[in-house]
């Protein structure tokens, strides 16, 4: 029988322990995109032990691809049903769902000046890993007015040592190009050089996560 718990710290205690942050949430209108039956939507992703949880689950070393997705599917799902309610995904497309503009209305997320999402604790490492799509309607904690870039020095807009990303945008071919070089070491092992900017979020992702990650959206380059 599934369980509905009130509360959001009920769920946020139930994410927690399959390593899972709740990085926030909304009701959303007709304009959300959103199921109709939808009167709670909560998204989540990794938390800072979700390395050390990931590493060990059987997804990781089944010989399948998509490890990572497919535990997600796994265990958000689950969790999903155990709430009464359902699941959905950034991956799996096309069509996607709209993260992005999901995001957006959590009031814990914006657009970073980089055009990244930026979290208000994740910083510029936020990720998600599923939405919790729920049926009934969750108390929200009144979030923050502004975005944490409005006080920021914004070292995001200079740490690209292939000024590949920036306020004008991204420009892919030239990421892969400096991954490919000597000099693309440093973000293939620890990660994304504009992402390790931010000063929010410092330290919330395990380095070997951030190393997977590289590998992964930039195969030709080994580890």
């Amino acid at each position: 029988m599934p369980v509905n718990p009130q509360t959001l710290s009920q769920i946020e205690a139930l994410a927690d322990s399959l390593a899972l942050d709740l990085l926030g949430g909304f009701h959303p209108d007709a304009a959300a995109k959103a199921p109709p039956s939808c009167k709670t939507l909560l998204l989540l992703g990794p938390s800072p032990t979700f390395w050390t949880e990931i590493s060990n689950a059987p997804e990781m070393s089944d010989g399948q691809t998509d490890p990572i997705d497919r535990w997600s599917v796994r265990v958000i799902s689950a969790l999903a049903d155990e709430l009464g309610g359902t699941a959905a995904f950034p991956f799996g497309g096309p069509p996607y769902q709209p993260f992005y503009s999901w995001a957006m209305q959590t009031g814990r997320i914006w657009s970073s000046p980089v055009k990244l999402a930026v979290h208000d604790t994740h910083g510029l490492f936020v990720s998600f890993r599923g939405a919790l799509l729920l049926p009934y309607r969750l108390d929200l904690p009144q979030t923050r007015a502004t975005s944490p870039c409005d006080t920021c020095d914004k070292p995001c807009l200079t740490a690209c040592p292939a000024d590949a990303l920036s306020a004008n945008g991204y420009e892919l071919d030239a990421c892969h190009t400096y991954l490919d070089s000597p000099n693309g070491a440093e973000c293939m092992t620890t990660g994304c050089a504009v992402r390790r900017a931010c000063p929010v979020g410092q330290g919330k992702r395990h380095p070997d996560q951030s190393a997977y990650h590289m590998s992964v959206f930039h195969p030709s380059t080994q580890l």
